[in-house]
């Protein structure tokens, strides 16, 4: 029997098709705990691109974005001309559609990779093939972090990453947080999603805050990703739910 998938769910609320009936059923049951998820889905690809197109500005060429889900649009390759990225997700039916998108472009790859061991990923041959690690990279850590327990310390994996990039590297997160108005909403959301095999777990703005211990958070900090450098043509949908914030090695 077919199980609920995050990297599904979340193509179902991106407005996506790659996805099963359900994922779509998981969806329709989180938006009953929070009508707008949808939304939130698409407010977070909203900080994608701006926190790419943030680091484009700053003369970032070439991004490595783990846990990117299913290619839907907006994908970091789209956002911003002769970018090289090396795409890294754990599933593998987002790894299929993502390899047979990107098989006629030089520039960027998709390849199955785990975050809890990120020398296998910086390792890579792929990854290598389009990455020089001795150049500086746009590290996207991108509603990621949130499904990895503490067990398996998040904030010692991203040191892990940081120690091994370039100095002026950057790294941009988004990460589920704690609202005292809707513990119950999430803690349900947090039921559904341990039915997928990717459990999410929320953190405290501290926690999340602490995971970029060793990097230099660039202003305005960890706020929440609609008030971190919005745009003028952006939809702007309140996320207090959902914490970003980008900072440099």
């Amino acid at each position: 029997m077919a199980v609920p998938n995050a990297a599904r769910v979340y193509d179902a609320a991106l407005g996506g098709t790659h996805h099963l009936p359900v994922d779509e059923e998981m969806l329709r049951e989180a938006e009953k705990l929070f009508p707008n998820v949808s939304e939130l889905a698409h407010a977070n690809r909203a900080y994608l691109g701006r926190a790419v197109r943030f680091l484009a500005a700053r003369g970032i060429r070439q991004f490595l974005d783990i846990g990117s889900g299913i290619p839907s649009v907006g994908n970091v390759h789209e956002i911003v001309p002769d970018l090289r990225v090396a795409y890294v997700d754990l599933d593998p039916v987002a790894v299929l559609h993502g390899q047979r998108l990107l098989a006629d472009d030089p520039a960027a790859v998709f390849v199955r990779g785990d975050l809890r061991r990120p020398d296998e990923i910086l390792d890579d041959p792929d990854v290598r093939r389009v990455i020089d690690f001795a150049e500086p990279v746009g590290l996207l850590l991108v509603a990621v972090l949130h499904f990895v327990p503490d067990a398996d310390d998040p904030g010692a994996l991203v040191a892990r990453l940081r120690d091994r990039l370039a100095p002026g590297s950057h790294v941009a997160i988004s990460h589920g947080t704690l609202l005292e108005d809707a513990t119950e909403a999430i803690q349900g959301v947090g039921d559904l999603y341990r039915r997928t095999p990717l459990p999410f777990f929320v953190r405290s703005p501290q926690q999340v805050a602490d995971l970029l211990d060793g990097w230099d958070p660039l202003l305005p900090g960890v706020v929440p990703i609609s008030d971190w450098h919005p745009e003028l043509d952006d939809e702007v949908v309140p996320c207090p739910m959902i914490l970003g914030a980008v900072a440099r090695r």
